[in-house]
């Protein structure tokens, strides 16, 4: 596999992995940490595994369902997704704020009935972009350290059967080698960018489900399917190279921003006694 005999694993991909990982195993348990230290008498943990839940079953189970059918499948649907960039981005977007923000909305409303509080709303939007860090980032970026590791000890044959990695496997494998030896300081930082603005989003996306809940505002809903859907759009365009990774970044970090600040605005017009 001669593909893999000329990756040089760069001298800052170790180091840089290895805090990336620690990173992404902080960034959740300090947003938990510092949540729950400061309102632990109106926040519960029952919100926080229901968010963590509500991401799985949204994201992980009912929407990926989705993508194999439309995405991953040889079907007429997915051939023309696939075959035009406006389809895939409306699909994407499309996909990600419904499911996501109607997943949401049914666990606030229609199963988490007590202890209602505004705190618990970010309680549940810490589970949402916590389990997404550690159930879907951090595996990754544990995966590249561990082949990063491996080929930097210049036994290419060693690495290659510590990883499994045989002639069938090469093709679907050699990316995720390739990402291991070019990762660098630059996207250790940029990663943890992207996982803090992560978080903000789902707080604030949850916070406006919420209120919209709490209060008997029907168009919150909506409004929060569309704020995910803007914020998906970069990142879809991205996929199918239309814009540089620089553009997706700016336009994250400006649509978080407007999710809290219309989150925050929400969250002090809340009352402080339990929502109904």
């Amino acid at each position: 596999m001669t593909a893999f005999e000329n990756i040089v694993i760069g001298r800052s991909s170790v180091p840089a992995l290895a805090v990336t990982v620690i990173l992404m195993t902080a960034i959740p348990l300090v947003f938990f940490l510092c949540w729950r230290g400061k309102h632990k008498g109106r926040t519960n943990i029952g919100y926080l595994i229901a968010g963590a839940v509500g991401f799985i079953v949204s994201a992980r189970v009912l929407e990926l369902g989705a993508h194999y059918f439309c995405i991953l499948a040889d079907n007429p649907v997915s051939r023309f997704i696939n075959g035009s960039t406006a389809a895939f981005v409306l699909y994407g977007t499309v996909m990600a704020g419904v499911f996501e923000e109607c997943g949401r909305h049914f666990i606030l409303k229609f199963i988490m009935k007590k202890n209602r509080t505004r705190e618990n709303a970010v309680m549940y939007g810490i589970g949402h972009g916590g389990i997404e860090i550690l159930a879907v980032i951090l595996p990754t970026m544990i995966t590249y350290l561990a082949v990063a590791i491996l080929f930097s000890q210049g036994d290419v044959e060693e690495a290659l059967n510590q990883l499994k990695i045989t002639e069938e496997t090469a093709a679907a494998a050699l990316p995720s080698v390739q990402a291991a030896a070019a990762f660098d300081y630059a996207m250790m930082a940029m990663n943890a960018v992207e996982r803090l603005l992560a978080m903000l989003l789902h707080i604030g996306l949850t916070v406006i489900v919420f209120y919209g809940i709490a209060r008997g505002k029907k168009g919150c809903l909506p409004l929060a399917v569309l704020l995910h859907m803007a914020m998906d759009m970069f990142p879809a365009l991205y996929q199918r190279g239309a814009v540089p990774l620089w553009a997706v970044e700016i336009w994250a970090a400006l649509w978080t921003a407007a999710v809290v600040l219309i989150s925050v605005r929400f969250y002090r017009e809340m009352a402080e006694q339990t929502a109904g």
